[in-house]
Protein backbone atom coordinates (compact mmCIF):
# COMPACT_ATOMS: atom_id res chain seq x y z
CA UNK A 1 0.00 0.00 0.00
CA UNK A 2 2.70 2.50 1.04
CA UNK A 3 4.91 1.55 -1.90
CA UNK A 4 2.02 1.86 -4.35
CA UNK A 5 1.08 5.29 -2.95
CA UNK A 6 4.68 6.47 -3.14
CA UNK A 7 5.07 5.28 -6.74
CA UNK A 8 1.79 6.94 -7.75
CA UNK A 9 2.80 10.27 -6.19
CA UNK A 10 6.31 10.05 -7.68
CA UNK A 11 4.89 9.43 -11.15
CA UNK A 12 2.45 12.31 -10.81
CA UNK A 13 5.11 14.76 -9.58
CA UNK A 14 7.64 13.72 -12.21
CA UNK A 15 5.42 15.35 -14.85
CA UNK A 16 6.56 18.71 -13.48
CA UNK A 17 10.27 17.96 -13.91
CA UNK A 18 10.82 19.84 -17.17
CA UNK A 19 8.77 22.83 -16.05
CA UNK A 20 10.76 22.93 -12.80
CA UNK A 21 14.04 22.79 -14.70
CA UNK A 22 12.83 25.59 -17.01
CA UNK A 23 11.91 27.86 -14.08
CA UNK A 24 15.18 27.08 -12.31
CA UNK A 25 17.19 27.84 -15.47
CA UNK A 26 15.39 31.16 -15.94
CA UNK A 27 15.90 32.19 -12.31
CA UNK A 28 19.60 31.32 -12.38
CA UNK A 29 20.04 33.07 -15.75
CA UNK A 30 18.38 36.17 -14.34
CA UNK A 31 20.69 35.98 -11.33
CA UNK A 32 23.75 36.06 -13.58
CA UNK A 33 22.38 38.85 -15.80
CA UNK A 34 22.95 41.86 -13.54
CA UNK A 35 26.48 40.89 -12.42
CA UNK A 36 27.42 40.24 -16.07
CA UNK A 37 26.06 43.59 -17.19
CA UNK A 38 27.80 45.39 -14.31
CA UNK A 39 31.10 43.80 -15.34
CA UNK A 40 30.65 44.79 -18.99
CA UNK A 41 29.59 48.34 -18.04
CA UNK A 42 33.03 49.04 -16.54
CA UNK A 43 35.35 46.13 -17.25
CA UNK A 44 38.39 48.25 -16.33
CA UNK A 45 37.10 48.83 -12.81
CA UNK A 46 36.29 45.14 -12.48
CA UNK A 47 39.83 44.25 -13.57
CA UNK A 48 41.26 46.62 -10.93
CA UNK A 49 38.97 45.11 -8.28
CA UNK A 50 40.01 41.59 -9.32
CA UNK A 51 43.61 42.72 -8.87
CA UNK A 52 42.90 43.88 -5.31
CA UNK A 53 41.40 40.45 -4.59
CA UNK A 54 44.64 38.80 -5.66
CA UNK A 55 43.17 37.24 -8.79
CA UNK A 56 46.02 36.65 -11.26
CA UNK A 57 45.83 38.30 -14.70
CA UNK A 58 42.93 40.46 -13.49
CA UNK A 59 42.06 41.99 -16.87
CA UNK A 60 41.96 38.64 -18.64
CA UNK A 61 39.96 37.12 -15.80
CA UNK A 62 37.52 40.05 -15.76
CA UNK A 63 36.81 39.49 -19.45
CA UNK A 64 36.57 35.73 -18.96
CA UNK A 65 34.15 36.06 -16.02
CA UNK A 66 31.97 38.62 -17.82
CA UNK A 67 31.92 36.56 -21.02
CA UNK A 68 31.12 33.35 -19.14
CA UNK A 69 28.30 35.01 -17.22
CA UNK A 70 26.62 36.67 -20.23
CA UNK A 71 27.02 33.49 -22.30
CA UNK A 72 25.49 31.60 -19.39
CA UNK A 73 22.52 33.96 -19.33
CA UNK A 74 21.79 33.31 -23.00
CA UNK A 75 22.41 29.56 -22.98
CA UNK A 76 20.54 28.85 -19.73
CA UNK A 77 17.58 30.90 -20.95
CA UNK A 78 17.45 28.93 -24.19
CA UNK A 79 18.30 25.63 -22.57
CA UNK A 80 21.11 25.21 -25.08
CA UNK A 81 24.38 23.45 -24.15
CA UNK A 82 23.07 23.60 -20.58
CA UNK A 83 25.27 20.84 -19.22
CA UNK A 84 28.37 22.39 -20.80
CA UNK A 85 27.83 26.03 -19.73
CA UNK A 86 27.09 24.89 -16.19
CA UNK A 87 30.73 23.83 -15.74
CA UNK A 88 32.45 27.22 -16.32
CA UNK A 89 29.65 28.94 -14.40
CA UNK A 90 30.46 26.65 -11.45
CA UNK A 91 34.08 27.80 -11.69
CA UNK A 92 32.90 31.43 -11.58
CA UNK A 93 30.88 30.62 -8.46
CA UNK A 94 33.82 28.87 -6.76
CA UNK A 95 36.05 31.88 -7.45
CA UNK A 96 33.36 34.25 -6.18
CA UNK A 97 32.90 32.21 -3.01
CA UNK A 98 36.62 31.93 -2.27
CA UNK A 99 37.66 35.49 -3.15
CA UNK A 100 34.64 37.56 -2.10
CA UNK A 101 32.06 35.75 0.01
CA UNK A 102 33.86 33.21 2.21
CA UNK A 103 35.39 35.76 4.59
CA UNK A 104 31.87 37.04 5.32
CA UNK A 105 30.57 33.70 6.57
CA UNK A 106 27.52 31.82 5.34
CA UNK A 107 24.64 34.29 5.63
CA UNK A 108 23.40 36.14 2.57
CA UNK A 109 22.62 39.21 4.68
CA UNK A 110 26.31 39.62 5.43
CA UNK A 111 27.37 39.05 1.77
CA UNK A 112 28.33 35.52 2.75
CA UNK A 113 28.57 32.53 0.44
CA UNK A 114 24.97 31.33 0.85
CA UNK A 115 23.59 32.65 -2.46
CA UNK A 116 26.60 31.71 -4.64
CA UNK A 117 26.44 28.25 -3.05
CA UNK A 118 22.78 27.92 -4.04
CA UNK A 119 23.63 28.99 -7.60
CA UNK A 120 26.39 26.42 -7.70
CA UNK A 121 24.01 23.71 -6.48
CA UNK A 122 21.53 24.60 -9.23
CA UNK A 123 24.37 24.45 -11.76
CA UNK A 124 25.28 20.97 -10.47
CA UNK A 125 21.65 19.95 -11.03
CA UNK A 126 21.73 21.35 -14.59
CA UNK A 127 25.03 19.58 -15.31
CA UNK A 128 23.59 16.31 -13.96
CA UNK A 129 20.01 16.42 -15.26
CA UNK A 130 20.27 18.72 -18.26
CA UNK A 131 17.78 21.37 -19.28
CA UNK A 132 14.64 19.26 -19.45
CA UNK A 133 12.20 18.78 -22.30
CA UNK A 134 11.39 22.51 -22.52
CA UNK A 135 14.76 23.37 -24.03
CA UNK A 136 16.73 23.58 -27.23
CA UNK A 137 18.95 20.81 -25.88
CA UNK A 138 15.95 18.49 -26.01
CA UNK A 139 14.89 19.74 -29.45
CA UNK A 140 18.34 19.49 -31.06
CA UNK A 141 19.95 16.63 -29.16
CA UNK A 142 17.06 14.66 -27.68
CA UNK A 143 18.46 15.32 -24.21
CA UNK A 144 15.66 13.88 -22.06
CA UNK A 145 16.64 15.35 -18.74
Amino acid sequence: MLKHTYVSIRNLLSHGQSLSLLFARLVVAYGFYEPAMMKWADIGAIAKWFGTLGIPLPTLNAYMAATTEITGVVLLTLGLFTRLISLPLMVVMVVAIVTVHLPNGFGAGNNGFEIPLYYMLFLVIFASFGAGKLSLDHLFFGDEQ
